[in-house]
C-alpha cells in the first residue's frame, strides 16, 4: 500500500482563494474536533498534556493545515507536514498501543462531520456557492477517506515489523555502551553480535524530552532507543546527518530534543550526559529548540556545567559590587560584559545598550574605579567574562507563568545580574 495522499482531485477544482477562508478558523476548530472526539470515544479522553492528548491533537492540527494547503495548492507540492505521514503515525500508534482501527476510524468521521458543520456555519459570510459546497465536500470526505487508508497502512505496517527498539538484547547493548566505566571489549562485542548490531567506529547520542510519543516504525532500525523511562535517549550510529533529523522529526513530532556531540564508542556516555544538559537548559529556556545542538553550544554547556564552581569565580572576582544596590549592579554589569565582549567604543556600547555615550563612559569610569586593576590582568579579566556571560546566559530563562508552578527540575527564573549566580 503505502501510497501519497494524491493532491489534484478533487481539490483541483477548487478556487484556491477558498483557503484563506478556511484558514482563520482552523485554531478554533481543531480544539473543537480534539473536543468532541474526547468526549465520544472513551480511548482518547485522557489528559490533553499525556502522550495521548499530544498525539490526538498533533494529528488534528496537521491534518486540517494540510487540507487547506492542497486547497491552496492543487497542482503541486503543498508546504507543511506531510498529511500521509502524520496518518501513518497516527496508525502506528493504535498498533503500538494494542488497540485495532476501530476508534480512529471513528475518530476520522468524527473530525469530518464537526469540520463540515463549521463549513456550514461559516460559508453564508462569504456568499460561497453551492457548486463549491458541493465540490468542498467531495473533497473533505475523499480526504478523510485517504487519510483513513493511510492509517490503516502504518497501523499494518507495524503489526507486521518487529519493533527492534524493545528488543532486551539491544536494550542491553544500549546500556552497556553507556556503562562508566567501560564494559570489556570482548563483552561489548558479545552483546553487540547478540543484537544484530554492527559496532560504529563513532555514536551520537540524543536526549529526548519525558513522556515524548513515538512513532516507532519511523526509527531507522540501526537506532538504539530506550523511551520508556524518566530519562528517554536514542543512540544513532555515525554523526547527526538531515537524514538522521529528517527521522527523528517523524518519529518524535513535536518533542524536544537534544543532539550530543558524535564520540567514538567508547565515549557515548559522554555524548548522552552532554545532550541531557543541553536538553535541560532547553527546557529552561537558557537554549533554544525543538533540536538543540551539543555542538553549537558548547561554551555555553561549559559556562553552566559547574554553578556552583562559577559563583565560587563570580565571589572571588565580583565580590567587591556586594555593597552596590542592585540596579548599580545590574547597570554596571551590563556594561562591563558587553565592552568584554566587544571591546568596542563608548559609542559603539552605547548603540547597543540603547544609552548615552556618556552614560558609558561614566559606567566605565566607576568599573574602573571599583575593579582596580583587576582589568589590566589577563588571568583576572577572562573570569571576570566567564561569570558575567554565564550570568547572562542564566538570565535567559523565562519566568514561569502565574498560575502555573515551575515544572520538575527546571529552574525558575530571576532577574538579569550576578544575582544568578548568588
Amino acid at each position: 500500500m503505502n501510497r501519497a495522499l494524491a493532491s489534484g482531485v478533487p481539490a483541483a477544482h477548487l478556487p484556491p482563494r477558498l483557503a484563506e477562508l478556511i484558514r482563520p478558523e482552523l485554531p478554533s476548530l481543531a480544539e473543537e474536533i480534539v473536543a468532541e472526539i474526547r468526549r465520544a470515544i472513551p480511548e482518547y479522553a485522557r489528559p490533553l498534556d499525556g502522550p495521548y492528548g499530544h498525539v490526538l491533537r498533533l494529528g488534528v492540527e496537521r491534518n486540517l493545515a494540510a487540507f487547506a494547503e492542497r486547497i491552496a495548492a492543487p497542482s503541486g507540492s503543498p508546504a507543511g507536514d506531510d498529511p500521509a505521514g502524520t496518518a501513518r503515525m497516527l496508525g502506528q500508534y493504535e498498533a503500538h498501543e494494542g488497540r485495532s482501527m476501530d476508534s480512529l476510524q471513528a475518530a476520522y468521521r468524527i473530525g469530518g462531520q464537526v469540520a463540515w458543520r463549521r463549513v456550514m456555519k461559516v460559508a453564508p459570510r462569504h456568499d460561497i456557492s453551492s457548486a463549491v459546497l458541493s465540490r468542498l465536500a467531495d473533497a473533505l470526505l475523499a480526504y478523510m477517506d485517504e487519510l483513513a487508508a493511510q492509517s490503516l497502512d502504518g497501523y499494518l505496517h507495524a503489526k507486521a515489523r518487529p519493533i527492534l527498539a524493545l528488543d532486551e538484547r539491544r536494550r542491553r547493548l544500549l546500556r552497556l555502551l553507556l556503562a562508566v566505566p567501560g564494559p570489556d571489549g570482548a563483552d561489548l562485542q558479545e552483546a553487540a553480535d547478540g543484537a544484530g548490531w554492527p559496532l560504529p567506529d563513532e555514536v551520537t547520542l540524543v536526549a529526548v524530552e519525558p513522556e515524548a510519543p513515538c512513532a516507532w516504525t519511523a526509527l531507522d532500525e540501526d537506532v538504539l532507543a530506550e523511551l520508556e523511562c524518566p530519562e528517554p535517549h536514542l543512540l544513532l550510529p555515525g554523526p547527526f546527518t538531515p537524514g538522521r533529523r529528517a527521522m527523528l522529526d517523524e518519529a518524535l513530532p513535536g518533542r524536544r530534543i537534544a543532539v550530543g556531540p558524535a564520540m567514538p564508542t567508547g565515549q557515548a556516555a559522554d555524548s548522552l550526559r552532554w545532550a541531557r544538559q543541553a536538553l535541560g537548559l532547553a527546557l529552561d529556556g537558557v537554549l533554544d529548540g525543538p533540536v538543540t545542538l551539543c555542538e553549537e553550544n558548547l561554551v555555553t554547556l561549559w559556562l553552566l556545567s559547574d554553578p556552583a564552581l562559577v559563583e565560587q569565580l563570580t565571589r572571588r572576582r565580583l565580590g567587591i559590587l556586594d555593597g552596590m544596590t542592585p540596579g548599580q549592579q545590574d547597570r554596571l554589569t551590563e556594561t562591563l560584559r558587553t565592552w568584554l565582549v566587544t571591546r568596542g567604543t563608548a559609542a559603539e556600547i552605547a548603540e547597543q545598550l540603547h544609552i548615552h555615550p556618556q552614560t558609558v563612559r561614566y559606567r566605565m569610569r566607576k568599573i574602573e574605579q571599583t575593579l582596580g586593576d583587576a582589568l589590566a590582568d589577563p588571568e583576572a579579566r577572562f573570569g571576570i567574562e566567564v561569570a558575567l556571560r554565564a550570568a547572562h546566559l542564566r538570565s535567559r530563562r523565562p519566568a514561569p507563568a502565574p498560575h502555573h508552578p515551575a515544572v520538575g527540575h527546571r529552574t525558575p527564573a530571576r532577574p538579569r545580574s550576578l544575582r544568578h549566580l548568588r
